[in-house]
């Protein structure tokens, strides 16, 4: 008799041992599982942030760029109604980087390039002559709506965006490929090193070009 309760002790001992080690490997299990999820959650919560401060500096970037088109278009039309496209050229030289200046601030930087620059200030760096070779391309496919492109430096935090230009009509009176002897004389008083003529209209002139450094916003 002792020795069938002995038995049947040893029989209950392993069972329960066993039954331990499947609980503390379900445990571990769910333990592993939980931590993949939470792990899943707040790399989705991570991401969902990240896109949505890029897309907070798009938007910043999109403000500013309007902001120095409408600056500049608005002092050159008072200054060709004043003193004809000449004066207009004159004052491009005089506002166009005072303005972008006053608008570089908290962390931004705010100018225009172009594949062929008037001011040789304005001359691309690598990422931006990509940039408008990709505009310069999608405008001759008739590529629809505004053009832009957006950098991030994962390990800066650097945010980067372009903003395609387009030459309208207007432009080519100071752009095109027939400007006026007068104007092409104050052009090159004005910019003597400039490569911004020949341009049609609907082709690529130039772009907004942004540049935001958490750095220099501290």
């Amino acid at each position: 008799m002792k020795n069938e309760v002995k038995v049947l002790s040893e029989k209950c001992d392993k069972q329960t041992s066993h039954s331990n080690k499947l609980n503390l490997a379900n445990l571990s299990k769910y333990i592993c599982f939980a931590l993949v999820g939470f792990s899943s959650i707040a790399s989705a919560v991570q991401q969902t942030t990240t896109d949505l401060n890029e897309q907070d500096k798009r938007n910043e970037a999109r403000a500013h760029a309007k902001e120095l088109g409408s600056n500049l278009k608005t002092r050159l039309q008072e200054a060709i109604k004043r003193g004809g496209l000449e004066a207009g050229v004159e004052e491009c030289k005089l506002v166009a980087e005072p303005i972008a200046h006053s608008l570089s601030k908290e962390g931004w930087t705010v100018g225009r390039t172009a594949l062929r620059v008037r001011n040789p200030n304005n001359k691309p760096d690598d990422w931006e002559t990509a940039q408008l070779i990709k505009f310069a391309e999608q405008l001759s496919e008739n590529v629809t709506g505004p053009l832009e492109a957006t950098h991030v430096d994962g390990k800066t935090g650097e945010f980067r965006y372009m903003k395609a230009i387009t030459t309208g009509q207007v432009c080519t009176a100071c752009h095109g490929e027939q400007v006026a002897p007068s104007v092409l004389s104050a052009i090159k008083k004005a910019y003597p090193e400039d490569e911004a003529t020949g341009f049609k209209p609907g082709s690529l002139r130039g772009a907004f070009t942004l540049r935001y450094s958490p750095t220099d916003a501290e």
